[in-house]
């Protein structure tokens, strides 16, 4: 493991998010390309009809490669709709076709299909600040994708892209906190223990 736990939730956050504003242009770029790569040989995404991806901002993860493959693979890419109440909806991506939401994230424009959409993904990548090999997953605090992943029946592959430094040796987690099964950086892919269900 590359990075310790700092105690606080609020703690991780302020370290992860100073480290990101570090990175470089070129950086960010490199570290994208690796992770749509190391994405792209787990078996679940191979054998995948549906995916839920996130639309990565300029300092987290970069997912903008991942989501031109798997277009360009004919993969029904579902993107999040970040609704007032701060839950998710989900939308079909198709590129070419988005918007900037209030909080300046890039959305597709074609039609919500609900909550209950991310049920047809067998694999859900999620954005974060930190994981452990626990699964446990630490989000920017507004609990969105935990409310998404609550709902699932936990027969669909969860996995986190982090960048390598942001694999701690444990993450402090809460009841209402969702696990994720594969942690991904641009090194290396990490299947954790962690009992759902």
């Amino acid at each position: 493991m590359t990075g310790k736990t700092s105690g606080s939730k609020q703690a991780i956050r302020s370290r992860v998010l100073a480290n990101r504003s570090q990175r470089s242009p070129s950086e960010q770029q490199q570290a994208a390309a690796l992770l749509r790569d190391r994405v792209l040989a787990l078996p679940e995404v191979q054998a995948a009809d549906t995916v839920a991806v996130y639309r990565s901002l300029p300092d987290e993860p970069g997912t903008d490669p991942l989501l031109e493959v798997l277009h360009a693979r004919g993969v029904i890419v579902l993107l999040p709709l970040l609704q007032p109440d701060l839950t998710l909806v989900w939308a079909a991506h198709s590129p070419g076709h988005e918007r900037l939401n209030p909080k300046g994230i890039r959305e597709p424009t074609s039609p919500p299909l609900g909550p209950q959409a991310l049920t047809a993904a067998s694999v859900v990548i999620c954005p974060g600040l930190a994981g452990d090999l626990q699964g446990h997953r630490l989000g920017r605090g507004a609990g969105c994708y935990d409310g998404a992943l609550a709902s699932l029946d936990h027969s669909e592959l969860r996995c986190l892209l982090l960048y390598d430094d942001e694999v701690l040796d444990a993450v402090p987690a809460d009841s209402h906190d969702q696990p994720v099964d594969v942690l991904i950086t641009p090194t290396r892919t990490l299947r954790v223990s962690v009992a759902r269900g």
